[in-house]
């Protein structure tokens, strides 16, 4: 009986043994639905403009033991950290901008444990895409040749521009901006294909270069909560090519020319100048005698020099008006155009007269003359109507021209004058005709007898005044800005100041501000002195955002322009206190293992968000050292075991309060401090310690365990009580054998 409840008892035990020592499974994330925030991350998305610092999701799972788990977040090595969990809450936190069209999928390995066991599950994060970005155009800035004879409606160039976006945020459409690109060019907006408008066409004669602005719109999308539409422009240069339609014209004329008494065969009278009238594409002219000459004159055929065939002695008549044709030749020598002039030549004597310029009245000596700047190169300054003359006859009224002034802006033609002709100048430097630079042009037309041995002179004088278009866009003083401001700046306060300047005149030289891109919310410009303010309502946190960057442009009143970048800085201030976890202010201290507190300052940058931890007292006695920058608290090198610690306290209970305080290195200074209480305990005694009071959080484990107990007890009574019933039984079956055995023995 005694063996039986040895071993009743000792299966007694081993029952509760097996309760308090059940097997401890492995922790398990909860299964999240679909769009759940809530789970193991499995087939979440995220936006792509999520800002920065944002709670994107929690990590959630229980352990079957109860036990209290702890979550992680990782990723492959080399991999960029997009996110960052809280151990204890799961709340997973965005810490780096995301970009769908860098990454479109992050991969991530989410973990859950409860200190034994840890699982490991690899999971994809999808970035879905918003509309922030551009069309961009591919094949620009470009330059098209297209010659003038391009029919009406024919294609001319084909525009791409690609937004990396997907859906309609990255769908492209064209468009023309401008009253001339509307006038001569039509686009396909779905294609970009840019044609010339039917019924258009162009002419290198009136208009060399078409500049055509195309804007590339996307389909808009969602950004940040709106619907916005994202254009950009790019400016095509065309190139009008010239081509054969246009007859030689004279340069020059009237020709009036001399023949004196004196002169010989073989004399130069004059010489007649014809060009190309397709400028851009130019033919050899030559020259021919087509009547008139009376057998007295020739011409000769490259030069246009016109000379005497016999003495003046021979010539029947003091006037002979000779037409001259100035033939256009192509590469093969054949004729393909012509034009026709009457060169005027008069029969004189003696040099007695030296050269005179006329103008519309008379002998002049000064010309004036006002045009805008940057006049087209060739083009014959035609207000100056100016006349030379010699009234001699043959070698004696001939003579040069030439035009000395500033660099070489214009060119006289002709050059060698033969008793009369009509001077004309000519552009020969566009660039340096620049109204910025002079505002008047002053020059010298002498002309001079070549052969004469008197060597008659004239001179005038020629003044161009200069009027100013617009021909430079407004340029800043630095290509970027960079702007530093304190935090607690009120609004409206002055942030920084920007210049850009414009050499054109008047209206044509005022210059606007304005300011845009992602950056610029928070700021504004005055227009008229470039004062960069931050907006009225502005808040400006270096805790929420240190760093902003944004453009500045400068336009004068025709829309040219150019454009500056601006930094701006946040200057941190020291106006957060440190603050500690509220969970950590009760703690159970080890012999030998150190405890930790942990309190964090809310402030941007160091030194204010940098913590230092000291004890400003303990009770009942300070046992403890502080790690002054991690905030770990661990007992003095002297106490090794809890003798030493009950020796000091006098009594069982090893409970401290410590008075922590939480300083920053700010200026000033901002400090917090908070009361820990510290159970101090040795190894064994604080596992079984921290099992039983983990019972307190898991009030089912505590039923089930005192159900389990219950249930033993009762199943124990019953198989003694059974144990002992039988026993009973058989002894009162074997007592009546034993007496029959008895009687029958005698």
């Amino acid at each position: 009986m005694k063996n039986t409840m040895e071993i009743l008892f000792s299966l007694f035990l081993l029952l509760i043994y097996f309760c308090f020592a059940k097997s401890d499974y492995a922790p398990y994330f909860y299964d999240n639905g679909p769009n759940s925030n809530n789970g193991n991350m499995a087939l979440f998305s995220l936006s792509e403009d999520t800002l920065k610092g944002t709670q994107i999701y929690v990590l959630n799972g229980s352990d079957p033991e109860g036990q209290p788990v702890k979550y992680g977040l990782t990723f492959e090595p080399g991999s960029k950290e997009y996110f960052r969990v809280h151990p204890k809450s799961g709340a997973v936190t965005l810490i780096e901008e995301l970009d769908r069209e860098a990454q479109d999928e992050i991969e991530v390995f989410v973990s859950i444990s409860d200190g034994l066991n840890k699982v490991v599950e690899k999971v994809t994060v999808f970035v879905m895409d918003v509309n922030d970005e551009r069309p961009q155009f591919q094949n620009m800035p470009s330059i098209v040749d297209v010659p003038e004879n391009t029919t009406s409606g024919s294609s001319i160039y084909k525009f791409l521009a690609v937004d990396r976006d997907t859906g309609s945020g990255g769908s492209v459409s064209y468009f023309l901006q401008g009253t001339e690109a509307g006038t001569k060019f039509a686009i396909d907006h779905n294609s970009g294909v840019l044609r010339i408008k039917p019924g258009e066409v162009l002419d290198y004669e009136k208009s060399r270069t078409h500049f055509i602005t195309v804007v590339a719109k996307d389909g808009g999308g969602n950004h940040q909560g709106k619907q916005i539409m994202m254009t950009s422009s790019a400016t095509l240069t065309i190139n009008v090519i010239d081509i054969q339609d246009t007859s030689p014209m004279f340069v020059g004329t009237p020709y009036f020319c001399y023949v004196y008494e004196v002169s010989s065969p073989g004399s130069e009278i004059c010489t007649v100048f014809a060009k190309d009238g397709d400028m851009e594409n130019p033919n050899p002219i030559i020259y021919s005698v087509d009547s008139g000459a009376d057998g007295a004159f020739s011409i000769n055929k490259t030069t246009g020099c016109i000379t005497l065939k016999v003495y003046p002695t021979q010539l029947k008549k003091e006037l002979f008006n000779i037409k001259i044709k100035a033939s256009e030749v192509n590469p093969n020598g054949e004729i393909i155009d012509y034009a026709v002039t009457t060169a005027t030549i008069r029969v004189v004597d003696l040099n007695n007269h030296p050269p005179t310029f006329y103008g519309e009245n008379g002998p002049q000596n000064t010309f004036e003359l006002t045009m805008y700047e940057h006049p087209p190169e060739g083009e014959i300054l035609r207000g100056l109507k100016i006349t030379v003359n010699d009234s001699d006859q043959g070698s004696n009224a001939k003579f040069h021209l030439r035009l000395v002034g500033p660099g070489r802006m214009l060119r006289v033609v002709p050059q060698t004058v033969l008793n009369e002709a009509q001077v004309t100048v000519l552009v020969e430097d566009s660039t340096s005709i620049d109204y910025e630079k002079s505002q008047f042009l002053t020059f010298k037309l002498l002309a001079v007898e070549i052969d004469t041995p008197e060597r008659f002179s004239a001179t005038a004088d020629i003044i161009i005044h200069l009027l100013d278009t617009n021909d430079n866009a407004p340029k800043f003083t630095s290509d970027f800005y960079i702007a530093r401001i304190p935090e607690n700046s009120p609004g409206g306060s002055n942030v920084v100041s920007v210049t850009a300047t414009d050499p054109d005149s008047g209206l044509w030289g005022l210059v606007r501000y304005s300011i845009y891109g992602s950056g610029a919310d928070l700021f504004l410009i005055q227009p008229d002195s470039g004062i960069i303010y931050t907006q009225p309502w502005a808040s400006l946190d270096a805790e929420v955002k240190s760093k902003y960057n944004f453009y500045v442009k400068a336009e004068d009143t025709e829309g040219k322009y150019s454009l500056a970048e601006v930094f701006v800085t946040i200057l941190d201030l020291n106006d957060h206190s440190p603050a500690f976890n509220e969970n950590s202010l009760e703690k159970t201290m080890i012999i030998g293992a150190p405890v930790k507190i942990e309190a964090v300052d809310e402030d941007a940058e160091e030194p204010n968000n940098v913590i230092e931890y000291s004890i400003m007292k303990a009770d009942p006695g300070n046992i403890f050292d502080i790690d002054a920058d991690t905030g770990e608290i661990k007992l003095k090198p002297y106490i090794k075991s809890m003798d030493i610690v009950q020796n000091i306290t006098n009594q069982r209970d090893c409970t401290w309060s410590v008075v922590v305080q939480a300083k920053d290195r700010g200026s000033p200074s901002f400090s917090t401090t908070t009361i820990v209480k510290i159970d101090i305990t040795e190894a064994v005694k604080a596992r079984v310690t921290s099992y039983f009071l983990s019972l307190r959080t898991r009030p089912w484990t505590v039923f089930s365990i005192c159900l389990s107990t219950v249930v033993l007890a009762v199943c124990l009574t019953v198989f003694i009580s059974t144990i002992i019933y039988w026993n009973a039984v058989k002894k009162s079956r074997v007592q009546p054998r034993g007496k029959i055995r008895k009687i029958r023995r005698p």
